[in-house]
């Protein structure tokens, strides 16, 4: 199996400060891994240097995407790559309707499409779509919306950050659902194969919903575990994000 994200010895400096560490990160093609951590552990930092936001300063290391270094490449050379993202906290864009952004992107889709209006239907879109981005939305309302353009632009390497926070009990079950679509390698045929994809997630509770084959725990902005996904919550659950920073399983530096 080939790896479609590899991350060697990165350090990211953020407003003159350093959040990540010679952290190292492999994914390979067709799996999903989640990054478990605590609020201010680098989860959102490494989500946002894998995508190119350029407030996030690359001082060491690589990211090679389908074995090509793309360390120096730009958001939008990484977004033509396939590479998307689903944001914890996305800003309302005033102006702009969710139908707008869906048009472009079918305009510029380089594979076959699904119907639209079919799957606003199935997932409770159709309300935003004349609406501005974001405009109101509530919570679970907006992480609809946001998945909802990755459902459509189907990149080939997802990250979701937070897909599960500010989502009530009635609106994760349609969360959980379109994650797992965004995920089957084609709409309409339900095989074992899956895209790649990295889950950043706090609670964990968002692996009731999904799927993932790898968890990774990151504190401090080092990666120090990595395993099975059940057995890594369940120690958090019992013992905390404090505990796990002195137990056994804690392996940085």
């Amino acid at each position: 199996m080939t790896n479609l994200l590899e991350i060697k010895a990165l350090c990211v400096n953020v407003d003159g400060q350093d959040i990540l560490h010679d952290l190292d990160l492999t994914i390979p093609n067709g799996e999903v891994h989640t990054l478990l951590g605590p609020n201010g552990s680098g989860k959102t930092t490494l989500m946002m240097t894998i995508i190119g936001y350029p407030e996030y300063r690359v001082t060491n290391g690589q990211i090679l995407f389908d074995g090509k270094d793309i360390t120096t490449l730009d958001i939008t050379e990484r977004a033509r790559l396939g590479i998307g993202i689903s944001q914890q906290r996305p800003p309302t864009i005033s102006g702009v309707k969710l139908k707008q952004v869906l048009d472009f992107i079918i305009a510029n889709a380089r594979q076959p499409v699904p119907d639209i209006n079919e799957l606003a239907r199935a997932y409770k879109i159709e309300p935003f779509l004349d609406r501005d981005i974001n405009a109101g939305l509530s919570g679970g309302e907006i992480k609809s919306s946001e998945l909802f353009q990755l459902l459509i632009a189907r990149p080939r390497f997802v990250m979701m950050d937070e897909p599960d926070s500010g989502v009530d009990l009635e609106a994760i079950n349609i969360v959980g659902q379109m994650m797992n679509e965004i995920f089957a390698r084609h709409h309409t045929i339900r095989t074992k194969e899956r895209r790649t994809g990295l889950i950043i997630t706090h609670t964990g509770n968002i692996l009731d919903y999904i799927h993932a084959d790898k968890a990774h725990l990151i504190l401090d902005g080092y990666i120090g575990y990595t395993g099975n996904p059940h057995i890594l919550l369940d120690q958090i659950r019992e013992h905390g994000y404090g505990e796990c920073a002195r137990c056994e399983l804690w392996r940085c530096r």
